[in-house]
C-alpha cells in the first residue's frame, strides 16, 4: 500500500470509529444546553438574556441584602466591640467588598461570563476555576446554615416547629426558588419586596417611637465588657473578620 493509499483510508477509519459518550458528559451538556437553568458559570450569558432592565437586575440583588444574618452580624459586632469599633469596621470592610467587586461586576456585565469563567480567562486555567466555585460554595454553606438557623428559630417562634424540621423546611422550599435562576427570583421579589420593606421598617418605627434618645446612647454604647467606647485598633480588626 502507498503513502497515499494509507493517508486516504484513514479518514475513513477515523469516520466510522463510535464516539463513545458517558452519561455524566452527557448530562453536563444538557445542563449547559437547558436556557432554563440559567447557570452561567457554565457557559456565556446569552446576549438575549442580557435584555432585562436596570430596575429588574438590581431588584433581584437587593435580595441578597435581605437575609436577617446581617443584622445578627451587626448586632454581634456591636455587642462585642462598641458602636465606634463596629461603626468603622464595617464601613472598611463593605469598602473592600465594594473595591473587590468592582471590577468583577464590570467585566461579567460586559462580557456575559461569571466569575467561574472570568478566573479561567485570567489565567488560573480550569483547575484554578474550580478551586473559586469550591471557595464561593464553601461561603454559600456557611451564610446559608446561619440564615436557615435564623429562619428556622423563627418558625419555632411561631408555629412551634421543632429546629430540625425547622432546618429541612427551610433547605427544601429554597430549591424550587433558585434552581430557574434570576428569572424566578425575580418575579419573587417583585412580589414580596413591598411586605419586606414594610417589616424592615416597621421595628425601627415601634424602637424610635418608644426611645426617641436611642441614637445618642447607642453612639455612646461601649460594648458589653465597656472597653469598646474609644476606636481600638485591636477590635477593629476583630471586628473585620
Amino acid at each position: 500500500m502507498t503513502p497515499a493509499d494509507a493517508s486516504s483510508s484513514q479518514p475513513t477509519a477515523e469516520a466510522g470509529a463510535v464516539q463513545k459518550v458517558i452519561k455524566i458528559r452527557r448530562d453536563y451538556n444538557s445542563w449547559v444546553a437547558s436556557e432554563s437553568m440559567e447557570d452561567y458559570a457554565l457557559r456565556f450569558t446569552p446576549r438575549r438574556f442580557r435584555l432585562w432592565s436596570e430596575m429588574k437586575v438590581a431588584n433581584t440583588a437587593f435580595g441578597a441584602a435581605s437575609f436577617l444574618i446581617l443584622e445578627a452580624v451587626g448586632a454581634t459586632l456591636l455587642v462585642q466591640y462598641g458602636f465606634i469599633n463596629a461603626l468603622w469596621a464595617i464601613l472598611a470592610t463593605g469598602l473592600i467588598i465594594f473595591l473587590a467587586g468592582l471590577p468583577i461586576s464590570v467585566y461579567a456585565a460586559r462580557y456575559g461570563v461569571d466569575m467561574d469563567l472570568l478566573t479561567r480567562g485570567a489565567g488560573f486555567g480550569y483547575i484554578g476555576s474550580t478551586i473559586t466555585s469550591l471557595i464561593y460554595a464553601t461561603f454559600t454553606f456557611i451564610f446559608f446554615a446561619l440564615e436557615a438557623a435564623v429562619m428556622a428559630y423563627a418558625l419555632e417562634l411561631a408555629f412551634g416547629i421543632p429546629p430540625a424540621w425547622g432546618y429541612l423546611i427551610c433547605a427544601l422550599v429554597v430549591i424550587p426558588l433558585v434552581l430557574y435562576g434570576i428569572t424566578t427570583i425575580s418575579r419573587l421579589q417583585v412580589w414580596t419586596q413591598p411586605l419586606w420593606i414594610f417589616l424592615l421598617i416597621l421595628p425601627f418605627i415601634f424602637v424610635f417611637n418608644a426611645h426617641p434618645g436611642i441614637l445618642s446612647e447607642l453612639q455612646l454604647y461601649a460594648g458589653e465588657n465597656g472597653k469598646g467606647g474609644n476606636f481600638n485598633l485591636l477590635y477593629f480588626g476583630a471586628g473585620m473578620t
